[in-house]
């Protein structure tokens, strides 16, 4: 009934109006991916698979309850809640990530890391200097919004409040801020100590 080219939304919609097939097929379809990324967090394998289990449990419930409204955008809104389990996981831990960005600037899950020792905290020292030093090369709303995310450790909401503008816009800020900071990186050849 479904080909490889059937789209997710497709799939989506199928499995709302009931048909269990349609997840099974979501599930292939992601899995690889999915279970990837939350591994490369954890670092052990039962526990990205119970994180990989809760994601999903938690996409039938979401779906089925109606509350799924990312039309398109169904493989990232799954990495999100991954995303948000795997934090979830290391707070429950006291490993805290506070930040972790979805893979684009990995540098700033050390930056949150209060369990270093002395040569990680040099090298935590470093890294925010030349985090800092490239802050420079950012406008100044996505530099704003970076700052108080990353050294203030204040929520988006927060962020949103303080600065006037919608939790959205401070959102994508964030965001552009990190691509922006990439291609800075790429751009000028930087090479951020490791």
């Amino acid at each position: 009934m479904y080909t490889k080219e059937t789209s997710d939304a497709v799939l989506v919609s199928a499995f709302i109006n009931g048909d269990d097939q349609a997840l099974t097929l979501l599930l292939k379809r992601h899995r690889k991916r999915i279970f990837n990324f939350i591994y490369s967090k954890i670092h052990n394998r039962d526990i990205s698979e119970d994180i990989f289990q809760d994601t999903f449990l938690k996409v039938i419930r979401t779906v089925k309850s109606g509350k799924y409204n990312e039309e398109g955008k169904f493989v990232p809104w799954v990495m999100r809640i991954a995303h948000n389990l795997v934090i979830d996981y290391f707070r429950k831990q006291n490993r805290i990530p506070v930040y972790n960005n979805k893979g684009e600037f990995d540098i700033f899950s050390l930056i949150s890391d209060d369990s270093l020792n002395a040569e990680n905290r040099i090298i935590k020292n470093q890294v925010e200097l030349d985090v800092v030093k490239l802050l420079d090369f950012l406008p100044e709303d996505q530099r704003e919004v970076l700052e108080m995310r990353l050294f203030k450790d204040m929520s988006f909401k927060e962020i949103s409040e303080q600065t006037g503008v919608s939790i959205n816009t401070a959102l994508g800020r964030m965001r552009y801020a990190l691509i922006n900071l990439r291609k800075v990186v790429g751009k000028h050849k930087i090479v951020l100590t490791n």
